[in-house]
């Protein structure tokens, strides 16, 4: 991977960094597992390391991309317990805490501020499809039930419905909902809630992050940045130090490592093959239903990330 760049923007982006609440470059983790299966604590805890050495202000853990929906509630908790061992206060650990039964978010919410997590990212309930009325009463009652910020995940695509624009605006009226990770790609209702809310908008969807900061985001929630968190970085900084040119010259030459972790299969298959191919992790296991990525999706991946200059 290339270095950091030096820009005369780095110090006032780390201080202006430090005062939101997540930071500026988060990454969605993975959750590395043994050729068997089991859950690998010391690999996660050398991919947390790994991340956080690369420039990253938080982590987001046990999400989609940390295959939530195949481990435990219990293996949920060691992961928290096992990043805040290796990071210390280097990031923020955000916890992935949404389901579709608002009573068990709730005590998975309970759970991740017992285990030391310093926020909660809350999934759109999925599959039930509930009216807004019903995620309005969702969402408030996880912020209700710890004393954490809450980060609200909006993503479509995966839950079947949408949080609609007057109800993130209604939403943002509770004191501990102080951000979104926005994968729904509606830059124009984005721009409305930046307009009427003091919402902190991460953007959830690696193709549109340098658009998605344009309009006001203040970092991104990124899988790519597993391999590319120096280049994300930059990217940052350069938009916030207002060069343009720059950001747009690093988003346009990481188009393809996007394309081939997020456009060829599911994203966590891809993003553990290149963690093994940039030697990070030694095993690209997943949990069923989930299966590792083939050679020919392998071989693809190589090419694409070397085009994008992120391995040799």
């Amino acid at each position: 991977m290339s270095s950091p760049a030096s820009t005369p923007s780095s110090a006032s982006s780390t201080a202006a960094a430090e005062a939101l609440p997540f930071g500026r470059l988060t990454t969605a983790m993975i959750t590395p597992f043994r050729p068997d299966g089991s859950l690998d604590l010391a690999a996660v805890q050398k991919v947390a390391t790994y991340l956080v050495d690369g420039g990253n202000d938080a982590l987001v853990l046990n999400g989609t991309t940390g295959e939530a929906p195949t481990t435990s509630d219990q293996e949920k908790v060691q992961i928290i317990q096992a990043v805040r061992e290796a990071v210390g206060d280097r990031a923020k650990i955000v916890a992935g805490v949404g389901t579709n039964d608002t009573a068990h978010t709730v005590e998975c919410a309970q759970q991740a501020e017992a285990a030391g997590a310093d926020g909660l990212l809350v999934v759109t309930p999925y599959y039930n499809k509930p009216p807004q009325a019903g995620l309005r009463a969702h969402f408030t009652a996880v912020a209700d039930a710890t004393g954490l910020p809450n980060m609200l995940y909006d993503i479509p695509a995966r839950a079947g419905v949408e949080i609609t624009t007057d109800t993130l605006i209604e939403l943002a009226t509770h004191p501990r909902i102080v951000a979104v990770k926005d994968a729904k790609g509606d830059l124009a209702g984005t721009t409305k809630v930046l307009a009427n809310t003091d919402l902190f908008y991460y953007c959830g969807a690696d193709e549109l992050n340098l658009a998605s900061l344009a309009i006001g985001a203040v970092g991104i929630a990124s899988v790519v940045a597993h391999v590319a968190s120096r280049e994300y970085r930059q990217l940052i900084d350069a938009v916030v130090a207002g060069d343009l040119a720059t950001a747009q010259r690093i988003d346009r030459r990481l188009v393809p490592a996007v394309e081939a972790i997020m456009t060829r299969t599911q994203g966590a298959i891809m993003v553990k093959a290149a963690l093994r191919l940039a030697g990070v992790i030694e095993h690209a296991t997943l949990r069923a239903p989930l299966l590792e990525a083939t050679a020919e999706q392998t071989d693809w991946l190589t090419t694409d990330l070397k085009t994008a200059g992120l391995i040799a």
